[in-house]
């Protein structure tokens, strides 16, 4: 059970575009120059970027003192989870959330479940649009608390202690939400007991865009391959912070099914082995360039069913 039970009881703002699809790849890579009193968490906060894509596109800066006028990469860019493009589809595996519309695409960072409490891989419908929720703490977390020697209330109101923000999605999957925080930090992190923690602005943006009865879908894609024009994007997040041996073997198997798929899908590809590897390497978030489609179908009508990617 999530632990987000709640009771509600508007106002739109301005904030993330919605973004034109190019093929199965959407918006561009960025780049800043920090402030002295710059942190990953407040550059994240500004710009709607979860704090561990900071850090893996950015190896080497030290995300709590970055420094004055140090070049960060802001990743703004990301190839489409493969689901159903419509309503929303949320990511686990990048902690990230798309949310479809009849023009193109928003995407918002997410903080997710943790492995002790992860967030369903389920389909469910937005039933319920929330403002000013008070938070029910379930049972198991009241225990948690009582296991560290505090006292969790049976309900907390809205306010700044409330950990639901101000305002909510209620999900048909039982208990679970997509809401807003009363923290700074843990936005595209493993954080939650479940539900889907969004930043206050973007939570506060979405609530009055999405009508109840929005399809949502969870997944749990570390890779996702992709088609913009002719040209092959890879885009790699590694599930923990260190890439071990099984991990790197688990995202190639991973990388190599998605390539049969795509090359099952769009015949005459050819992928740059270099880049496949530096992607895997890094498995750091961020879409690269790894081959394209050379020959049209018609040109290789004789192709073998069991061919395999030209690494």
């Amino acid at each position: 059970m999530a632990a987000c039970l709640l009771f509600s009881t508007q106002a739109a703002l301005a904030g993330q575009p919605v973004m034109p699809i190019k093929g199965d790849l959407i918006g561009h890579m960025a780049t800043m120059k920090t402030r002295y009193e710059d942190t990953f968490a407040d550059i994240g906060t500004r710009n709607s970027i979860g704090y561990l894509e900071l850090v893996h596109a950015n190896p080497g800066v030290d995300p709590w003192l970055p420094g004055d006028g140090t070049q960060i990469t802001l990743p703004e860019q990301h190839i489409l989870p493969d689901a159903p493009r419509k309503g929303i589809v949320i990511n686990l595996a990048e902690f990230r959330l798309y949310y479809y519309t009849g023009n193109g695409v928003q995407t918002f960072p997410v903080g997710v479940g943790t492995e002790q409490n992860p967030s369903p891989l389920t389909k469910a419908k937005v039933t319920m649009r929330l403002e000013s929720p008070a938070w029910y703490p379930p049972t198991s977390v009241r225990q948690e608390y009582q296991e560290k020697g505090e006292t969790l209330p049976r309900m907390i109101p809205p306010g700044p202690e409330n950990p639901l923000g101000p305002y909510a999605l209620k999900l048909s999957a039982d208990g679970y939400l997509i809401h807003g925080t009363n923290k700074k930090f843990g936005i595209g992190m493993q954080v939650s007991h479940g539900c889907i923690r969004m930043y206050n602005d973007d939570i506060s943006q979405l609530v009055f865009e999405v009508p109840k009865g929005t399809p949502v879908q969870f997944v749990r894609q570390p890779v996702k391959v992709g088609m913009s024009g002719n040209e092959v994007w890879l885009e790699i997040h590694r599930p923990k912070e260190e890439l071990d041996k099984a991990t790197k073997d688990q995202l190639w198997q991973d990388v190599m099914q998605k390539m049969d798929k795509l090359l099952d899908a769009h015949p005459g590809i050819e992928f740059q082995r270099h880049a496949v590897e530096l992607a895997v390497d890094q498995a750091d978030g961020v879409p690269r360039l790894v081959g394209e489609q050379v020959r049209q179908m018609a040109q290789i009508h004789d192709k073998e069913p069991d061919s395999k990617p030209s690494l």
